[in-house]
């Protein structure tokens, strides 16, 4: 799939894909993202396994991340470029709707 129809797909992003794309910048298999989410949230998000196994189909459908081996039946999954390019710019996007909101805080 090309860039800009991956944009339109994805921007804006779910809170819980944003965090999957993020914790596979690191080689992870779907546990170990979901304890690394729970983790970096200090528990606010704890994803289930419905949710996480449904993510990482379509974010591998779309070539988002792909597998890069398997362990005991465990697939581990690492973000693509295209992935990164689009996890950057929802990135910006955030940034920018928290540069609005600063002075709020």
């Amino acid at each position: 799939m090309n860039i800009e129809k991956l944009r339109k797909r994805f921007i804006p992003m779910s809170e819980t894909m944003f965090y999957i794309l993020y914790s596979l910048q690191e080689e992870r298999h779907g546990y170990g993202i979901m304890q690394f989410v729970k983790e970096l949230t200090n528990g606010r998000i704890v994803l289930g396994a419905g949710t996480i196994y449904q993510s990482l189909c379509k974010l591998e459908g779309d070539g988002l991340i792909e597998p890069v081996k398997e362990e005991d039946r465990k697939k581990i999954y690492v973000i693509t470029k295209a992935g990164r390019t689009i996890l950057l710019e929802e990135a910006r996007r955030i940034q920018e709707i928290y540069r609005c909101v600063e002075g709020l805080l």
